[in-house]
C-alpha cells in the first residue's frame, strides 16, 4: 500500500503582516544610511578642488566628471533613499557605488584606517542589499 502526502500552504490572505513598528524601523533605517551619501554629496561640491585631487591620487581618470557623478548618486540616492522612490533600485545602486568606492579609495590594508574604511563600505553595502531586497516598507512614496 502506498499513500502519498500532499504540501499544504497558507493562503495568502492568511499571511501575518509587519507590525506597524517594523515600517518605522525601515524607514528609521533608510534615514540613517543615507545620512553618509548626503553629507559626503555636500561635502564633494562644499569642497571640489580637495575632492578632484583625492579622486586624481587614486589614479583614475576624469577626476572633476567622476566628482559630479558622485556627488550626483550620492546627494540624488540619499534623498530618493530616505523618499522611500525608487527604493530597490536606488539601494542596488548605492550599495554598488560603495563596492566601487571601498576598492578604488580604501584597498590599503596595511592602513588600519583604510581598512575600517574598506569594511565600514562593505557594511553599508550590506544594509543596502537588504532595503534593495525588502524595500522601503509602507512608509515611503513607493507604496503610492
Amino acid at each position: 500500500m502506498t499513500t502519498t502526502t500532499a504540501s499544504v500552504t497558507a493562503p495568502v490572505s492568511t499571511r501575518v503582516s509587519a507590525p506597524a513598528s517594523a515600517h518605522l524601523l525601515a524607514a528609521t533605517g533608510r534615514v540613517l544610511i543615507a545620512a553618509i551619501f548626503l553629507l559626503s554629496g555636500i561635502g564633494k561640491i562644499a569642497n571640489p578642488e580637495a575632492t578632484i585631487g583625492y579622486i586624481a591620487s587614486a589614479g583614475l581618470p576624469f577626476a572633476p566628471a567622476a566628482l559630479i557623478a558622485a556627488a550626483l548618486i550620492e546627494i540624488g540616492g540619499g534623498l530618493a533613499l530616505i523618499a522611500g522612490f525608487r527604493t530597490r533600485f536606488v539601494a542596488l545602486l548605492l550599495a554598488g557605488f560603495s563596492v566601487i568606492a571601498a576598492l578604488a579609495f580604501h584597498a590599503h590594508f596595511s592602513d588600519q584606517n583604510q581598512l575600517i574604511h574598506f569594511l565600514k563600505n562593505l557594511a553599508m553595502a550590506g544594509g543596502l542589499l537588504q532595503v534593495a531586497a525588502f524595500g522601503s516598507g509602507k512608509i515611503g512614496l513607493d507604496q503610492r
